[in-house]
């Protein structure tokens, strides 16, 4: 397979505060005061407000500050708003943060680009670290093209299906051990209306290149489609893409949620929960919230690999990670405040004092061995490790790819690319618009991408 073009990206990655990726964004959160940079024994951390922030946040000063003497101020936003900081203040090397939650999308283009510090050094002086504990995809993941390591999941997810076994057992359906896209469509249907309000499944339809774009490329994949060729050529118009654009914006318009072309991430979380809907296809980081202690659907779901067509599997790939600016002045000190909070000390920190469901997992090898985390999350830990360890970045579909990227493509462009798709698409599942309509005008944004790689 052709690999990404070394040509040098774009200067500012403004684009990549465009759209929202994976990771749940649930409710507002306080902003820190950044400042003007970090000095001494304080570090500036500019953070998503997802669950798993939100509690590190509660945690560090009474155990990170008490042990270290470092202080942290974090800045929790919102993740368009998050991405959109990042990217300025990484881009312009300001220094005002030291440490920033990216992902395995933006880290490899951010090191190209010179805006973070190789964390290699580090970890070869802290062997309590336990480097070969992160699970390889994850360590891959966040390798830059040079080979070394530019970052550390706070937790890693790929993707699966969530159902409610309950109702499957009372409606006398079975959910198959590897379950195909097909079978998925006709259980959403006879699971639609099993109970009073309730839709056969729920799947993202939000604009975003992280929301409604990062499950159906997911299905596109195992479809037998891609957004680009080995030689760059845009496939958004090819038949295997619009059979499984068209199967998606059809499933979820005949048996998906209410107001779909809205629902992303924390929607369909809210569905599920509140028992809305009788599946969902999403985050395996999802089943923590579904499992935790006060859920109200707590031990009534089950989960199935996600879901394929002609592929052997079709998960995607991951994680919230952390990454140092090379501006930083405190670098020293934000490896440790990244050692502290990537750590199974970490976690197992987050199972004894607040539940081992929520814990910040899908990243080390030794969480999946710890027996109060297995035991807690015994219905669906296994197979989110599987998922993991089986996703594969570099070629998930059935054809070679000039890029990496299971629900996205590893390009500085995708972030803009992306969303302007992903706004037609949602048009098609709210019937503003045919698919056929929406992959013409896709596949026209995406051909202007297609020229400026060609040939290289």
């Amino acid at each position: 397979m052709r690999t990404q073009s070394r040509r040098r990206p774009r200067a500012v990655l403004a684009a990549v505060a465009a759209g929202t990726l994976l990771a749940p964004l649930l409710t507002g959160c306080w902003a820190g005061a950044g400042g003007a940079g970090s000095g001494g024994d304080s570090l500036n951390v500019l953070m998503v407000n997802n669950p798993q922030m939100v509690q590190l946040q509660k945690l560090t000063a009474a155990h990170f500050t008490k042990e270290t003497g470092i202080h942290v101020s974090f800045t929790v936003l919102p993740e368009n708003d998050v991405r959109d900081k990042i990217s300025q203040d990484f881009a312009n090397q300001a220094g005002q943060y030291d440490v920033a939650t990216l992902s395995n999308y933006e880290i490899p283009i951010y090191a190209r680009n010179g805006w973070l510090r190789a964390m290699d050094s580090s970890v070869a002086k802290d062997p309590a670290y336990d480097e070969q504990d992160v699970l390889k995809p994850m360590r891959e993941s966040l390798t830059a093209a040079d080979g070394k390591l530019y970052g550390q999941p706070f937790y890693g997810e790929s993707s699966f299906l969530m159902y409610r076994k309950d109702v499957f057992e009372e409606k006398g359906l079975t959910m198959p051990a590897h379950p195909t896209w097909r079978q998925v469509a006709d259980l959403a249907a006879r699971a639609d209306g099993a109970e009073p309000g309730m839709k056969g499944i729920c799947l993202r339809g939000l604009p975003g290149w992280g929301e409604v774009m990062a499950p159906l490329t997911t299905v596109v994949n195992t479809f037998g489609g891609t957004w680009f060729d080995r030689d760059w050529k845009a496939r958004l118009d090819a038949p295997e893409f619009e059979r499984a654009t068209r199967f998606y914006v059809d499933l979820v318009r005949a048996h998906g949620e209410s107001g779909a072309a809205q629902s992303g991430f924390a929607e369909c979380l809210n569905n599920m929960t509140q028992g809305k809907v009788a599946m969902w296809y999403d985050a395996t980081s999802a089943a923590g919230s579904l499992e935790a202690a006060k859920s109200p659907v707590k031990g009534r779901i089950g989960y199935a690999p996600a879901p394929v067509e002609r592929t052997a599997s079709s998960g995607w790939l991951y994680t919230w990670a952390w990454g140092i600016q090379k501006a930083s002045r405190n670098p020293d000190k934000a490896w440790k405040f990244i050692s502290w909070a990537s750590s199974s000390r970490y976690e197992r920190l987050v199972g004894e004092q607040v539940g081992w469901a929520d814990v910040p997992a899908g990243k080390r090898a030794s969480t999946y061995t710890n027996a109060s985390y297995v035991r807690e999350a015994a219905a669906f830990q296994e197979m989110t490790k599987e998922a993991i360890e089986g996703a594969r970045p570099g070629d998930p579909g059935v054809q070679p790819r000039p890029a990496p990227g299971i629900q996205f493509v590893g390009i500085p462009e995708f972030t803009d690319l992306g969303t302007k798709v992903s706004q037609e698409i949602s048009a098609a599942i709210a019937g503003r618009q045919s698919v056929g309509a929406a992959l013409r005008k896709a596949q026209a944004l995406a051909e202007r991408i297609s020229e400026e790689y060609e040939g290289r």
